[in-house]
């Protein structure tokens, strides 16, 4: 049976998410569900009900994934609540996990915002990996108080929480987020040195990138890419393009366009034009809205026919896909 209020001897019972997308849905709903009081803020109501719909489709993964029971995920609802007013949302937080967009600029005024709003012995996260927190440390007006605490995406199944710290942080911050990780049922994974992508997207950003330059080159299609990837890697549940659908387009493009501007690096502005012309443009945000590179509930990827070993039938595609265009 699983728990669902794994509560400790620990300050962190009242939580604040900022940010209803992808990754700050999981985290508001998995916290809640180990038994935190969880406020959920955006500032665009619309983000806050595809968060609330996010929560209603959590509710089922965790039912028939999970096992949890009618009572706990009755008791995950009952700990939510969801506001777009950032002095309310933040009333009583005693720790805060900043998941808004990957945008540097929006990360800041969100802080200064903040900062005057926050109860005096809160403790502020950013869930951002892409970013370091020294970059944002001094927005927080509380930088002793303030670390990065970084989630995998499906973080009832990836259950990574990578913690990392700036020059600033108090070692009590870092053994309070650290706790909170492991009430939540997380495996922390420490950063001994500031790096952006931490350790999981250090390994899993080059990954997508090639993935997709493959795509945006023509040098062959996502099913294709997947399909090679998931054949080398026997077991594993999706490609480079079904983790795309995963992450969300909003984010894989923020990602993929700021550090394209900032290396000036050709090659990665053309993969986020390639995902804004073709999915964000046509509003498929991925596992999000159903749609991305693949449709969703029922992905191609997951069809038990798709590592089968094809008949001779498609040899005619094969042909024409690989004569010279």
């Amino acid at each position: 049976m699983i728990s669902g209020d794994s509560r400790l001897n620990t300050s962190v019972n009242h939580l604040t998410v900022l940010g209803a997308g992808v990754l700050g849905a999981q985290i508001a709903w998995h916290s809640a569900f180990k038994g935190k009081q969880v406020v959920v803020y955006d500032l665009f109501s619309e983000a806050l009900a595809r968060g609330q719909i996010a929560h209603q489709q959590y509710a089922d993964i965790y039912r028939k994934d999970l096992g949890a029971s009618p009572e706990q995920i009755e008791q995950t609802f009952a700990r939510l609540r969801y506001s777009s007013d950032l002095a309310d949302a933040v009333a009583d937080a005693e720790l805060v996990i900043e998941a808004v967009p990957e945008i540097p600029e929006i990360k800041s005024q969100v802080y200064r915002d903040m900062a005057p709003l926050l109860p005096a012995n809160c403790l502020v996260a950013t869930n951002s990996s892409t970013l370091l927190p020294s970059q944002f440390a001094e927005d927080t007006g509380r930088p002793d108080k303030y670390c990065a605490l970084h989630f995998a995406n499906l973080i009832w199944s990836m259950n990574l929480a990578e913690i990392m710290a700036h020059a600033s942080t108090a070692e009590q911050t870092l053994r309070s987020i650290t706790r909170f990780a492991i009430e939540i049922g997380m495996i922390p994974v420490p950063v001994r040195k500031p790096q952006n992508g931490y350790v999981i997207n250090s390994l899993l950003v080059p990954l997508l990138t090639a993935a997709q330059t493959l795509v945006t080159n023509g040098i062959t299609t996502p099913e294709t890419v997947d399909r090679t990837y998931m054949v080398m890697n026997r077991g594993v549940s999706m490609g480079p393009f079904g983790v795309i659908d995963v992450v969300g387009m909003k984010t894989y493009y923020d990602v993929t366009q700021y550090w394209g501007n900032l290396n000036q690096d050709e090659q990665a502005l053309k993969n986020a034009d390639y995902i804004k012309h073709n999915f964000l443009d046509q509003g498929k945000l991925g596992l999000q809205t159903g749609s991305g590179f693949y449709n969703y509930p029922n992905p191609a990827y997951a069809d038990p026919d798709f590592l089968a070993e094809p008949g001779m039938e498609i040899v005619d595609e094969v042909v024409r896909l690989t004569l010279p265009h």
